[in-house]
């Protein structure tokens, strides 16, 4: 297993932020090789790795972070079939910080054959804030623990078909 990491920096509100991993490395359609994702981790900071997020998120206001395998050009309704992982930083109007992380629609399970497939050369991100703070940034680091599997010729059209059939 290894670890791919991104980072996507919130500037202004309500203002859409995108980046992506190029997986272009590690997935081969000839030999049938996909990244298989474990696990998503997403990391909240402020304008500087030290400084305090609710410094740079407004009361009362919400930071959006997607993963998705195809590009949709912003954020995803849960049961989109290319969303990988989602999370969500939101601050009370008392200043209360609470982060809410889903791995919706995959649920990565406990075996080692359990996780996401990707057979698309990137995963896309996307963030949203809808509040921060003036002269402040909200950075997140995306951490996608994955492998590199070979998968049968079966298993690998089927995976290929379906995040097609997603793309319309």
């Amino acid at each position: 297993m290894f670890t791919l990491t991104e980072r996507i920096t919130l500037t202004t509100t309500d203002a859409l932020v995108s980046a992506t991993i190029d997986l272009g490395s590690y997935v081969d359609v000839g030999d049938r090789q996909a990244l298989q994702v474990h696990s998503v981790d997403y990391i909240f900071q402020g304008t500087t790795a030290s400084a305090q997020m609710p410094d740079s998120l407004l009361a009362g206001q919400s930071a959006l972070v997607q993963v998705t395998d195809l590009n949709r050009g912003g954020l995803v309704f849960a049961n989109d079939r290319a969303l990988v992982s989602s999370a969500a930083l939101f601050q009370s109007s008392a200043g209360d910080l609470n982060m809410d992380t889903d791995l919706y629609p995959d649920n990565y399970g406990k075996g080692a054959d359990d996780g996401r497939y990707v057979v698309n050369d990137a995963l896309y991100i996307s963030g949203l804030s809808t509040g921060v703070a003036t002269n402040e940034e909200i950075n997140c680091v995306i951490r996608v623990n994955a492998s590199i599997v070979t998968l049968t010729q079966k298993d690998f059209m089927a995976i290929a078909i379906q995040s097609t059939a997603a793309d319309n």
